[in-house]
């Protein structure tokens, strides 16, 4: 068996405009890259970030030591680990940065044990980690990163997690703002009630957009692509926002929302070509602010963390 691994761990986008820590999928084009070893010192040891010095090395405090010590508790051994982290997702993008870390580390260490643990238990793990990051346990990034596609998160107690094929032809595409905004901070301006009508209208789309996805009908996909929850309340911080959204679906998009708790805005396109054009109607928008961004086009990745030979 070997000491060393290497992983690749998918960015994700969650929500999907109308699931709120229900639902996420994978994306391809970004990850973060991970490299694992066993130590003899019977600690988690990680090593400096390169591209972001800030990022927190203290295993307590980083999200991948989080979720491999949890793991590591519940198999019930002290056995120590060297992680080095190539931080491809930015922190704060809303593309699954943290998700993808803590997800490609207790895959690393799962393969370096013996695989002791399914990867439906290991998503377990990797949400502990995400409480360093968000404050709360969810699973609607870190299980897409996981296991890839789409991905309902059923229940949380026991945790249920129903993986969904995307259709053949579903395309994703991602503005990244080079801006960053916090998980907690996003999260304390949702209201923490919500009206009946409002909830009625979202359980609705959530269960059309399960239908589309399970039938292939991207017109119902496109209709179920609403939030009436929480996309108002985090637009805000969110720049040009409302002009990307307008533009994209001018430009034949699906639907468009905030993907996580933002800076980053997904659509969703049937076919590559409408992809392309609505990628060209992102950057059009953004090319008139002074503000540094990414996009991405990309299928839906069916593959979670992948380990790489």
């Amino acid at each position: 068996m070997s000491d060393i691994i290497k992983v690749f761990a998918p960015g994700s986008v969650s929500n999907v405009g109308c699931g709120f820590d229900i639902l996420g999928f994978a994306i391809d084009g970004v990850g973060d890259e991970m490299i694992v070893k066993k130590n003899d010192q019977q600690r988690i040891i990680i090593e400096s970030i390169k591209a972001y010095k800030d990022l927190p090395t203290d295993p307590k405090k980083n999200v991948a030591g989080v979720a491999i010590q949890t793991l590591l508790d519940d198999l019930g051994t002290t056995q120590g680990f060297d992680v080095k982290i190539e931080k491809n997702i930015k922190p704060g993008s809303g593309i699954g940065s943290s998700a993808a870390s803590a997800a490609g580390a207790v895959v690393a260490v799962n393969e370096l044990m013996g695989k002791p643990y399914s990867r439906l238990k290991l998503v377990g793990f990797a949400m502990k980690g995400e409480v360093v990051a968000s404050g709360d346990e969810h699973a609607d990034n870190v299980a897409p990163a996981m296991l890839g596609g789409f991905c309902l998160i059923r229940g949380y107690k026991p945790l249920d997690v129903i993986s969904i094929k995307a259709p053949d032809d579903l395309w994703c595409v991602v503005i990244h703002p080079q801006i960053e905004i916090k998980t907690k901070e996003s999260r304390a301006l949702l209201a923490k009630e919500i009206p009946l009508k409002k909830a009625i209208r979202q359980w609705g789309n959530v269960a059309g957009l399960m239908s589309g996805l399970y039938t292939s009908d991207y017109a119902l996909i496109g209709r179920s692509l609403e939030d009436h929850i929480v996309e108002a309340q985090r637009k805000i911080l969110i720049p040009e926002f409302d002009e990307v959204k307008l533009s994209v679906m001018e430009a034949g998009a699906l639907g468009c929302s905030i993907s996580g708790s933002g800076p980053s805005i997904f659509a969703l396109a049937n076919g590559r070509d409408t992809a392309k054009v609505v990628a060209a109607a992102m950057d059009t928008v953004y090319r008139r602010t002074h503000i540094e961004y990414k996009i991405y086009v990309s299928k839906v990745s069916e593959s979670g963390v992948r380990i790489c030979k």
